[in-house]
């Protein structure tokens, strides 16, 4: 009986759901978190008449034929890309993302990572990191006699200083853009890593080529909607219920086949 395991690949399909909205529910503090959406896709079908082909007894056309689905599959977990909401933090270096773009970081095998994550911090040598001590490219270092920072909407960073009027220009924050961003590779920390789904880093100047603007003293705060995540909670249980119900039916179904003598 092929209910049996088409139940049970609801079954499944519905456990990695509730997976999925249960990790967007544990980040809805994560910085610059976007949700993610576990998408399905049927499995393949058993040809019993194949549409269109000619029915051996009578020679007409068959309609629509015997296509028997055999259960469901996982298609992809995609990121759902949304603007988060800005809180104001008043840091110095807390610099939030309004629009498209990711900060670039060295991450320390060397390779490029890239965030919007923009709580940074700086160490005892004066240079800009993530809180994960992660360099910001491309690696700004603050003078440790600097009053205070300000960084533009563009991502130029100045510095001032007690015995000057002037601000001094430390350097150039840039964002970085990708042709597909839900082909980038997450890999934790609110890091993700360039894959060939992505598409190459485009790195260019905040509010130009597409790419969005930073604002100082404030952070991109999670893009979960809770009363979302909740509906698709209670429906994906649903679901798994019901799954559940259609085993105990062909069980039952086969116990009453085996009880005929």
């Amino acid at each position: 009986m092929k209910a049996l395991q088409i139940a049970a690949s609801g079954m499944a399909a519905q456990q990695m759901r509730v997976d999925v909205v249960s990790n967007n529910l544990a980040n809805m503090s994560t910085t610059g978190y976007n949700a993610r959406r576990a998408e399905f896709a049927d499995l393949h079908y058993q040809q019993e008449a194949r549409p269109g082909t000619v029915s051996a007894q009578d020679g007409a056309m068959l309609p629509t034929g015997v296509q028997l689905g055999l259960g469901v599959r996982p298609a992809a977990v995609s990121v759902v890309l949304a603007q988060g909401s800005l809180a104001a933090t008043g840091g110095d270096l807390d610099l939030a993302i309004e629009g498209k773009g990711y900060l670039e970081v060295t991450l320390p095998s060397g390779a490029s990572g890239y965030t919007r994550d923009g709580a940074l911090k700086r160490t005892g040598d004066g240079l800009i990191v993530t809180s994960a001590g992660h360099e910001v490219a491309p690696g700004l270092t603050i003078p440790a006699d600097a009053r205070s920072i300000s960084i533009n909407a563009s991502g130029e960073v100045y510095a001032y200083f007690i015995d000057q009027v002037q601000p001094q220009l430390l350097g150039q924050l840039n964002l970085v853009g990708f042709t597909n961003e839900k082909g980038l590779e997450a890999v934790g920390g609110n890091l993700f890593l360039e894959t060939a789904a992505s598409g190459p880093a485009l790195v260019g100047t905040p509010g130009q080529e597409g790419l969005g603007t930073l604002r100082q003293g404030y952070l991109e705060e999670s893009s979960v909607d809770a009363v979302r995540e909740v509906t698709e909670l209670i429906k994906a249980q649903r679901g798994y219920e019901l799954n559940a119900k259609v085993i105990t039916a062909a069980d039952e179904m086969l116990s009453a086949t085996a009880q005929v003598r």
